[in-house]
């Protein structure tokens, strides 16, 4: 179906990454340069949008827990009319569209309308977050693989997951867990996990990050001296001491270094 302005509908999913712009992929932002009308998430870095043509609809339609400004039956019916309206509509969402970000919801509804829909991954925080700060989710010897896991179901209720992941020797990201740290740290512990290590990192990749780090037994204590909250992710493994590991090796190059 061809619109009055000539243009087909169409829209691509976008994965924005997890907060630094220049984390976007470059099919991500050929697809932002193209478009007619942005819908974008509350997570996107807003300087992606000045990426996009002078005359291209910005449309915010962020959620933040417990504040949406849109459902996401909302959502969906704004994608295929802004599509049939302007042409190429970008849903611009933070991390990747098929990591807890609804994106398959997304795909159905407006497919169901023989509108094309093209699918750019983004880079999930789940991944790219313990890397920027030197955690590998998987080291020989320590993790011989990863859970990604959200902490809130459907329902609000704390996903059964945490419990069957905590009984695993994987490294295991947490999203969307901080209004429930403590009821993840009792469950840790009802395992005798209290010493193992955890890391937070709140706005991961931009100015504004914090990181901290504390184990199982300490990790509350430590959120609150950091006054951290949303949006961010919790690292619980092994392998979050090798940060620290890392640290101390570079000191002891560079102390090295200065006795020569």
């Amino acid at each position: 179906m061809k619109l009055l302005n000539n243009k087909t509908p169409r829209v691509s999913l976008v994965g924005a990454g997890p907060g630094d712009p220049e984390l976007l992929t470059i099919k991500g932002l050929k697809a932002i340069k193209s478009a007619d009308v942005i819908l974008y998430d509350a997570l996107c870095n807003e300087m992606l949008l000045e990426e996009a043509p002078t005359q291209t609809v910005k449309i915010f339609v962020g959620k933040r827990a417990g504040k949406h400004s849109f459902k996401q039956s909302e959502i969906n019916l704004l994608l295929v009319q802004n599509a049939f309206r302007y042409g190429h509509a970008v849903r611009l969402k933070g991390g990747d569209p098929f990591v807890f970000g609804r994106g398959y919801e997304e795909l159905e509804y407006i497919e169901a309308f023989d509108i094309p829909v093209e699918l750019i991954p983004g880079i999930s925080s789940s991944i790219s977050l313990p890397a920027l700060q030197k955690v590998p989710l998987t080291h020989r010897g320590l993790s011989e693989g990863f859970w990604v896991v959200t902490a809130s179901t459907a329902s609000g209720r704390l996903s059964n997951d945490i419990a069957l992941a905590a009984q695993s020797s994987s490294t295991v990201v947490i999203l969307m867990g901080m209004r429930k740290l403590k009821a993840i740290v009792e469950i840790y512990q009802s395992f005798g996990q209290g010493d193992l290590s955890v890391m937070i990192v709140q706005n991961g990749s931009l100015p504004t990050e914090k990181v901290a780090i504390g184990t199982i037994d300490t990790i509350e204590s430590i959120k609150k001296e950091n006054q951290l909250s949303t949006p961010a992710i919790i690292v619980i493994g092994e392998v979050v001491a090798l940060r620290h590991r890392a640290a101390l090796n570079k000191q002891f190059y560079a102390a090295l270094s200065e006795s020569k």
